[in-house]
């Protein structure tokens, strides 16, 4: 399956494909398609279907080809003991909020950690319980690929992605947390992904990227859209969206030395310069923010010497406090 290297992010964090205008919304995904935007990724979670059947009632109108739609499930702690009839069951809604017979891609939404509890799942669940489940619906018709979402303990998902069995891992990767490609420095505040991205690369998944912006941080400005969903934290580096906005505005060199025109244009170029990226996810409260997004990845990867540059800014981030 091939992607689009700039997928379209119907996430709660921006809004448009939750509390958007529906005009907008409609003119945002058309302009998306004929740019040559074919990924589309949603999720049960993003205003409790409200992104889905925005999707849905969207693709319906416009009834484009080639396009591939991505969606997640989430399984509370009460569906532990009937994980295959929740899968299936979750699937089923955002099927007919989405007015289609298949989902391209499910990618399971919980954090996966060693031992699981809370909102994570265990490997052992994921791997015996979660992976049948999605394979009885591949095998019924009703989902083309299996993925994962890839948050939880490091360990956990090195684990559950070189048991080869998912397709698809949605991996954090910015500029404030590059660790699914590099060894971080010494101290550095952030989770640490152990170089995540050699991982897919041996068990041949293909990667989405997503917290490109860091849920807005990487704008280095701490203003949100009144569409917007409420900070996220922790979503970038730090456990405080603050830090990590903190952080992004002590990137500013990268525009000064006119490696990019901003921060935003920056870390989606960032996020491109991976070879092991298949898309990259960005979400957007405006249609303006998508042509935003959209220049920037025309303009392609971020140069050696900017990449260069950023590893040096980086390095002043060791030692604080996350």
């Amino acid at each position: 399956m091939q992607l689009s290297v700039l997928g379209f992010g119907c996430g709660a964090v921006g809004g448009l494909m939750v509390r958007g205008d529906a005009a907008d919304q409609e003119r945002t995904v058309a302009r998306a398609i004929a740019a040559g935007v074919n990924y589309f990724d949603t999720a049960v979670l993003y205003g409790d279907g409200e992104s889905e059947k925005n999707l849905g009632r969207i693709l319906q109108r416009l009834k484009p080809a080639g396009v591939v739609v991505g969606t997640k499930v989430r399984l509370p702690p009460g569906d532990r003991g009937r994980i295959d009839e929740a899968v299936s069951a979750s699937l089923e809604g955002s099927l007919s909020r989405l007015r289609l017979e298949r989902v391209d891609i499910l990618h399971l939404h919980n954090p996966i950690t060693m031992q699981g509890g809370g909102p994570a799942l265990s490997v052992r669940q994921v791997l015996d319980d979660v992976v049948p489940a999605f394979e009885r619906l591949r095998q019924q018709g009703k989902i083309r690929f299996l993925g994962i979402t890839a948050l939880g303990d490091t360990a956990a998902l090195h684990q559950v992605i070189d048991a080869r069995v998912f397709d698809s891992a949605q991996v954090v990767y910015n500029m404030l947390n590059p660790s699914a490609a590099d060894e971080l420095p010494q101290n550095y505040p952030a989770q640490d992904y152990g170089r995540l991205f050699d991982h897919t690369k041996a068990a041949g998944v293909g990667v989405v990227g997503i917290r490109v912006l860091a849920g807005g941080a990487l704008s280095g400005s701490a203003e949100r859209h009144p569409i917007a969903g409420a900070a996220p934290e922790p979503i970038g580096s730090a456990l405080s969206y603050d830090a990590d906005i903190d952080r992004a505005r002590r990137l500013l060199p990268l525009l000064e030395e006119g490696f990019a025109a901003s921060l935003t244009e920056a870390a989606t170029r960032f996020a491109l310069s991976h070879p092991a990226m298949g898309t990259i996810l960005v979400g957007m409260a405006t249609p303006q923010q998508f042509e935003d997004a959209l220049a920037a990845a025309e303009k392609g990867p971020l140069a050696q010497a900017a990449l260069d540059r950023l590893t040096e800014l980086r390095q002043a981030f060791s030692g604080e406090v996350r």
